[in-house]
């Protein structure tokens, strides 16, 4: 399903970061299996404010940290289940080894599913040392960029202070490699959407990392998602 060439034969831009848009990775018939059958079972509402970062968003398991295998793949369509394998696939790393010039063979990796509500948000923040690499797929039919829910690459910690703004339209994605510059955020979504922001965000950590996004305990928090 994925167009893995798509990914190895892109070149990343440098400024303000290491990142790149990647877009065609799936033909139109996938685009509209993808976008109309989207997950909503079991994702974990994790919300925080007036610390480093504001952030609001539900999150699924796609694929767990470090593991060959899919999360609930009876719940996926074909589509969705398709997707997840092509991402555990070897092809897959090797594309993003390609396009990031690193070796990623032991890195481990999780991916993991979004839904940006109406207010939802990830304020400016340069993840985590630990998350070396990020490919942020997209999987709306329609979306406005008035209407919030744009991946913001910025040239600093100011909001304000935009490089890019990347629209979350299905067969859309951006890469990109952490560093002290890496300044990005998800624009706040407006109250009007009637649809959530939705994402697949698949994370490269260095050996030997812990994923951050389920934190023991987390799974008993877990619940359809049902958009406001």
């Amino acid at each position: 399903m994925l167009s893995f060439s798509k990914i190895s034969t892109s070149r990343l831009k440098t400024s303000p970061f290491l990142w790149t848009e990647i877009s065609g990775l799936y033909s139109p018939q996938d685009c509209a299996s993808l976008a109309q059958t989207y997950p909503l079972d079991h994702f974990r509402t994790i919300e925080a404010y007036g610390g480093e970062k504001d952030y609001r968003y539900d999150a699924r398991s796609l694929v767990p940290m470090g593991e060959q295998t899919v999360s609930r793949p009876e719940y996926l369509s074909p589509a969705w289940r398709q997707f997840a394998q092509d991402l555990i696939s070897d092809d897959y790393r090797k594309a993003m080894s390609e396009l990031t010039g690193m070796d990623l063979s032991d890195f481990p990796m999780e991916a993991n599913l979004y839904h940006y509500g109406s207010g939802a948000l990830l304020g400016p923040h340069r993840d985590l040392p630990e998350k070396k690499i990020t490919h942020v797929f997209y999987f709306n039919e329609r979306w406005l960029p008035t209407d919030g829910g744009c991946l913001a690459i910025l040239n600093s910690s100011d909001a304000k202070d935009v490089a890019a703004l990347v629209n979350p339209m299905v067969g859309n994605s951006v890469a990109f490699v952490r560093s002290d510059a890496s300044w990005h955020e998800v624009t706040k979504v407006t109250g009007k959407v009637r649809e959530s922001r939705r994402s697949v965000t698949v994370t490269f950590y260095l050996p030997g990392s812990l994923s951050s996004m389920w934190p023991p305990g987390s799974e008993l928090e877990l619940h359809d998602y049902i958009s406001a």
